[in-house]
């Protein structure tokens, strides 16, 4: 563990994987191609990119101003709401790769979160600026921090359809179909897990009904 900390090379490695996601942001087409087929990403570099997303989701409900975000901390949970973020990108990771593979995608389950990943580097990049540029800004001026912040959002969504792209060797026409497929997908995984959670709950509430109901008897 101690060595794998300590080697230069594997540092080196990893911030040129980093490096590579601002490349991945400005040239989409031969980045996301290069990124998987080329192996220049790296799951570590990955799970940095989607660290600071969650960190800048987490520093914008404290740090924005009030005029654009108003968090009432008694009624927030931080683990869920960072499950609201990882939970939907499982769920399209999951659903992406599941239906692309059927149909000739050439994209592994870990190339389909890497590269998800990568194209979340327009969020960070973005919001983190404008968290600290809230601050300064009259009510008047508002539309402008939206339109950065849409900005960051759709930038991010375009670079995801490249990648998705890239990595199983489609056409636009038909990204952009499995990608509509995708999101139906994780509608129906959601339909799915709360389907078997109520019943999974109606069972345990049976059971301890049951249970009750003996110890009454007794």
């Amino acid at each position: 563990m101690l060595e794998a900390l300590t080697n230069k090379e594997k540092w080196n490695e990893y911030w040129r994987s980093l490096k590579f996601s601002l490349y991945c942001m400005t040239h989409p087409i031969d980045g996301y191609w290069d990124l998987t087929h080329e192996k220049r990403g790296t799951m570590a570099a990955a799970n940095t990119i989607l660290f600071l997303t969650v960190l800048i989701r987490l520093l914008k409900l404290r740090f924005t101003s009030f005029i654009f975000i108003q968090v009432y901390w008694e009624e927030l949970n931080i683990f869920l709401y960072i499950a609201s973020i990882l939970f939907p990108l499982a769920l399209w990771v999951v659903g992406n790769w599941g239906l692309t593979t059927l149909f000739d995608g050439k994209g592994r389950l870990g190339q389909v979160y890497m590269a998800t990943c990568y194209a979340l580097v327009p969020y960070p990049l973005i919001q983190f600026p404008l968290m600290i540029f809230s601050n300064f800004v009259t009510v008047d001026e508002a539309e402008f921090y939206a339109v950065l912040s849409a900005i960051s959002l759709i930038y991010a969504a375009c670079l995801i359809l490249f990648a998705m792209g890239q990595i199983h060797e489609f056409s636009f026409g038909k990204t952009l179909l499995f990608t509509v497929f995708s999101l139906f997908a994780m509608l129906v995984m959601v339909f799915i897990l709360m389907l078997f959670f109520s019943m999974i709950s109606q069972g345990v509430a049976y059971f301890i009904s049951l249970g009750k109901e003996l110890l009454f008897r007794m």
